[in-house]
């Protein structure tokens, strides 16, 4: 389920077939492994999952170490697979195999990043220092399209030096450091720290926990993932999942919308997102109207 964009190298490093098939011919190699989920109230399956597939990226290392040029994650959350949260310190083992194999790990906090986990950026919840950390989306709140990437001093100083040096990262485009996206960005990142914006995400999750609890009960729904504010419902009939050509996860999206709440499925996972700098109220009312709104569909 890893999705980590559009561009050659992204698709490149995506899993999800319908995304990058296409451009096959144009793609790398690349060397996937899966990854342990997070099983509520059964810590033994989930310390069992952790501890299987931890070694069997340990095992991907021994064989392809030497010729990695680094590991991507998305730290904590795969937001596009349908909101699929990882095991508990799966990220740290993978960052200390990283460590170990003298891999850099390379942190995709595009979409969990600035409070969506509960932190301003996921990693510190395991305690991880990524060499490279991707960040966009709520850099600017939305308002403006802006990206950046963090590195560690060490790979800054390796494309530091004079120009017959050849070390020059050539690498750019038209709109690079566009001074409106960021000014938005520094407007984004004071209203954060003014506002309590973290303070407030905590709370929007509890409030995400509690108004969607009622659906645990619905016969239809297989499956709630929360982590922070970022939750995906599951859709499904007795544990199976409905016909393709029936698209309950859009049909519950619509049900939504006559509500009055534009919402995205990925397949029979109704996605929630809401920002964390949103009013309880309008989380409240966006649950009630999830909770409605597959009543409605999914019998």
């Amino acid at each position: 389920g890893a999705y980590h964009g559009d561009t050659i190298g992204t698709m490149s490093i995506g899993s999800i077939g319908r995304f990058k098939n296409l451009y096959s011919p144009l793609l790398f190699p690349v060397v996937w492994t899966s990854v342990p989920c997070a099983v509520p109230d059964q810590p033994e399956r989930e310390s069992e999952q952790l501890e299987h597939w931890t070694g069997e990226l340990e095992r991907l290392f021994e064989l392809h170490h030497e010729t990695l040029a680094g590991v991507v994650i998305e730290p904590l959350v795969q937001a596009a697979a349908g909101i699929k949260v990882q095991a508990d310190q799966f990220l740290r083992r993978v960052w200390g195999l990283c460590r170990r194999f003298d891999v850099l790990l390379i942190a995709d906090e595009i979409a969990v990043g600035f409070g969506r986990t509960g932190t301003l950026f996921a990693c510190e919840q395991e305690g991880v220092a990524p060499d490279l950390l991707i960040l966009s989306k709520g850099l600017t709140g939305g308002y403006l399209p802006l990206a950046a990437t963090l590195v560690t001093d060490e790979i800054y100083d390796a494309f530091l030096g004079a120009p017959a040096a050849g070390r020059t990262f050539f690498h750019g485009h038209t709109y690079t450091g566009n001074p409106l996206a960021c000014a938005a960005a520094l407007a984004s990142l004071r209203l954060i720290e003014a506002d309590h914006v973290l303070r407030n995400a905590s709370r929007l999750a509890v409030t995400l926990a509690e108004e969607l609890a009622p659906l645990k009960r619905h016969p239809q729904v297989r499956e709630i993932r929360q982590k922070g504010t970022m939750v995906g419902v599951e859709i499904s009939r007795a544990g199976e999942a409905y016909p393709p050509e029936m698209r309950i996860g859009h049909q519950v999206t619509l049900a939504c919308r006559r509500r009055g709440v534009i919402l995205r499925n990925i397949a029979d996972v109704i996605v929630l997102m809401p920002a964390p700098a949103m009013p309880e109220s309008l989380v409240t009312e966006l649950c009630q109207v999830v909770c409605e709104s597959v009543a409605e569909v999914a019998v």
